[in-house]
């Protein structure tokens, strides 16, 4: 019998994640939170495209490092909005209570009964690329309504319709600074006091998201190698995040509008799917191979399309001196 391999016998270690890598998640969380592009799809895109081993990871593992990044971001928004909370407790009443706890209520209920089941149904980049399409198109759409309102006329309904517009972000892609900016402008409210009035109804939800989820993983634990990683991961994001705010007030006083972020979600979209593409035309090639014989040759029953993909392959590996 011959000996065994390596490999045999030996149980594979789960891939893990490296300190670097959580850096440039922690980093790109910070603008993509404050702006309507999609935290989610980014934290799903970037590991993707840049082919990173990251739907090998166990997939609680890949959850709770994704909480670790919105406490750090929560953590930052309450540093750096600290005089808006101040200057909205103090003339907190009853219009805003109600505006604020219907905004809220949405998006926990849903969440908690539906949320694992959208992120195993709509995981990856195809469902991805849906949200940033139809994101975009509800933003562009919305921004060509009338800017008749201030934030100061909102009421119940509007807080209803914010927290349905936030609950959506639970889909990858949406964008809840997307969905409440573009709730806020289809009812009328002026860019300026649709973006206060997202933020003021987002800060809730993201605090309360990531005391829940902080929650969830001190009493599931942390697998004491990936200690550092999260670390990094939570550091960068409360820095990027800290050092985003600017983009709040970038975003309150552009006279463009919204279809610059609609601009940038498509065009987003656009790139996944032409590497989906090229993808899929790298499967195809791969499958061709199969039907070579190890002098290079196609076997004489593949098929006209794939002897022609191997016969490439072939020659390749010629001119490589394989």
């Amino acid at each position: 019998m011959p000996p065994p391999t390596p490999d045999e016998g030996t149980p594979r270690e789960s891939p893990t994640i490296s300190p670097s890598r959580a850096v440039v998640l922690g980093a790109v969380q910070g603008p993509t939170e404050l702006l309507p592009v999609s935290s989610s799809a980014h934290l799903t895109l970037i590991p993707w495209v840049a082919g990173w081993d990251w739907d090998d990871l166990d997939p609680e593992l890949r959850k709770t490092f994704e909480v670790a990044l919105h406490v750090g971001a929560a953590l930052a928004l309450l540093v750096g909005q600290r005089r808006v909370i101040a200057t909205e407790l103090r003339t907190f009443d009853r219009r805003k209570a109600e505006v604020i706890s219907l905004s809220f209520l949405p998006g926990v209920l849903i969440g908690l009964a539906a949320e694992r089941h959208i992120e195993r149904r709509l995981s990856g980049p195809r469902p991805t690329v849906l949200g940033l399409v139809a994101g975009a198109l509800a933003m562009a759409i919305a921004d060509r309504r009338p800017q008749s309102r201030d934030r100061d006329r909102a009421r119940a309904a509007d807080g209803l319709a914010l927290g349905l517009g936030q609950a959506t972000a639970l889909v990858p892609g949406v964008s809840r600074n997307g969905a409440t900016l573009t709730v806020a402008r289809w009812r009328g409210f002026t860019r300026q006091h649709a973006n206060m009035l997202s933020r003021t109804v987002a800060l809730p939800v993201i605090v309360a998201a990531a005391a829940l989820k902080g929650f969830r993983l001190r009493r599931r634990g942390l697998p004491r190698n990936q200690a550092p990683a999260f670390a990094a991961g939570t550091v960068a994001s409360f820095g990027s995040t800290l050092a985003s705010q600017e983009l709040i007030r970038l975003v309150e006083r552009d006279n463009a509008g919204l279809w610059p972020y609609s601009a940038y979600r498509i065009a987003l979209a656009a790139l996944v799917l032409a590497r989906l593409q090229h993808q899929r035309g790298a499967a195809r090639e791969q499958e061709a191979v199969t039907v070579v014989f190890g002098n290079g040759r196609p076997r004489p029953e593949a098929g006209e399309a794939a002897a022609r993909a191997a016969e490439r392959v072939a020659r390749g590996r010629e001119d490589a001196g394989e």
